[in-house]
């Protein structure tokens, strides 16, 4: 077991702990099972301070035994349960220096350090002794699956993956869900199915993430077939499931399946009506959203920010203005709900899109926060709508310096100007967009197949099905014309 440097092997004092070691040294313990008992009492307590207070008295003390690796051991995950505490940090350093002398090849002390220095955001010290233990249990490459994808690093997630002899459940769980939150879906999705083809039954855990997964890409045939085999393994009144599912079949469009999931659910959290009514204002059925909220207010819940931001949007979108805003005033005065930076941006929009402009950039002058580019193109939209170009370009110098890169606020600049007829400015606005190299990102659809999402773009011939598809599509154009169809303007025929 080893790192690159080994640290000093000189403990170091904690700051203030003097009276903590003349309690350790007034009521010495005799034997090595006692101190460890005292460390790790501390330790449970979360009092790292008092462990390694205990440690030093130990280490200090002529008539005290040498620790051993249980002693170590606890020390250690009481390091890695406060990553963030530079006292843990330094203490865990010189632990490694000394277990390195006394315990060159011990499993869980091994496997500990490297759970610490993974929560430390040290990976790569973990990734060397990782690769130094000369024996590893499946607890141990569990540990740098999560650690490392905790850490960004995919890469060397799926290569310690690749090197385990036996993958189980919790490895596979761990490379599935940590691809999600790492935003490669489509490998998420990919790892399942090879999970699948392993013979390793996924639990509760694994299913959650690959139904977030499906939601993102858009895989709803996937997702159901998970739905399916959530309910034969009688997972689906798992509460977490549950809410996964809805939150997938709303972010699919499935808005009524959403509802049905909803509406066979036992029990229920906050959790699941926000998903509910997020989706429906997601999915326009603002409406729908708006009784949701009520309800869940009529049947105890607590609304939380996420809530407020979901019935917030359906009444911009529905143009409940003054509902909306008395739904803002109810979120701080009511249920003490402090204004987020999304809050800020659903109040803009509910009162740019009903034309109130002025009020939207009082709003925005008024926010104790900067506002950021999702607000100030929230108000932009609304000028848009509404035809002030005068508060557009107001607030598109603020744009360019929030988001100089956004190709979205340039487009609708061009918009506004293009609206009212200044189509000098609309240019300005397309030579500027040259002169930073800023382009139009093109538009992008999707399509599920056999429980594969294809993707597309404008002009894009990548597909590897790209000439079949083009063949396809000029037989669609020939009979369409022999049927006198536009494909721009629909059917020329009278009564058709």
């Amino acid at each position: 077991m080893a790192v690159a440097a080994v640290p000093s092997l000189a403990l170091p004092t904690p700051p203030r702990a003097a009276p903590e070691l003349r309690r350790a040294r007034s009521h010495s313990p005799r034997d090595v099972v006692s101190w460890t008992s005292a460390i790790a009492r501390a330790a449970r307590q979360g009092d790292l301070r008092a462990a390694a207070a205990a440690l030093s008295a130990m280490l200090s003390s002529p008539a005290a035994p040498a620790p051993n690796d249980v002693t170590l051991l606890t020390v250690v995950s009481a390091c890695a349960d406060c990553p963030s505490s530079p006292l843990a940090r330094h203490l865990a350093l010189s632990l490694h220096a000394r277990a390195v002398k006394l315990f060159p090849s011990h499993l869980l002390l091994c496997t500990c350090l490297a759970r610490f220095y993974l929560a430390s955001r040290l990976p790569h010290l973990a990734l060397q002794l990782f690769g130094a233990m000369p024996v590893r249990s499946a607890v141990t490459y569990n540990t740098m699956i999560s650690g490392l994808m905790r850490n960004g690093l995919v890469d060397a997630a799926f290569e310690v993956f690749d090197g385990m002899p036996a993958p189980d459940k919790v490895s596979w769980t761990a490379l599935i869900d940590g691809c999600v939150k790492n935003g490669r879906h489509d490998e998420a999705i990919d790892c399942f199915r090879a999970m699948l083809l392993d013979g390793v039954e996924p639990d509760y855990v694994t299913l959650i993430a690959v139904v977030s997964a499906c939601a993102e890409v858009g895989a709803l045939g996937l997702g159901m077939w998970v739905h399916r085999l959530a309910v034969g393994q009688g997972l689906e009144r798992n509460v977490r499931v549950a809410n996964s599912l809805i939150d997938m079949y709303a972010r699919c469009g499935q808005v009524e399946l959403a509802a049905q999931v909803f509406r066979s659910m036992r029990k229920r959290t906050v959790v699941s009506w926000n998903s509910m009514i997020v989706g429906l204002a997601a999915n326009g059925q603002c409406t729908d959203a708006v009784e949701h909220f009520e309800a869940m207010r009529r049947q105890g819940f607590k609304p939380d920010a996420v809530t407020f931001t979901g019935v917030l949007t359906a009444c911009s979108h529905a143009g409940l203005t003054e509902q909306g805003l008395r739904y803002y005033e109810l979120m701080t005065t009511e249920y003490g709900v402090a204004a987020r930076m999304e809050h800020y941006g659903c109040v803009v929009d509910l009162l740019g899109r009903a034309g109130r402009l002025d009020e939207a950039m009082r709003v925005v002058e008024t926010m104790p926060v900067r506002p950021n580019e999702v607000v100030l193109g929230a108000l932009l939209a609304g000028c848009r709508m509404h035809g002030d170009v005068d508060m557009a370009e107001q607030l598109m110098q603020h744009l360019l310096e929030l988001d100089p890169g956004g190709d979205s606020n340039y487009v609708l600049l061009s918009n506004i100007y293009a609206a009212d007829g200044k189509w000098d400015g609309a240019g300005k606005v397309r030579s500027l967009m040259k002169a930073r190299g800023v382009k139009k990102r093109p538009g992008c659809s999707a399509v599920e197949i056999d429980g594969d999402v294809h993707e597309f773009v404008s002009g894009d011939r990548s597909h590897q099905q790209a000439a079949e598809i083009g063949q396809m599509l000029g037989l669609l154009r020939h009979e369409m014309a022999m049927y006198d169809y536009d494909e721009h303007g629909g059917s020329c025929l009278d009564g058709d």
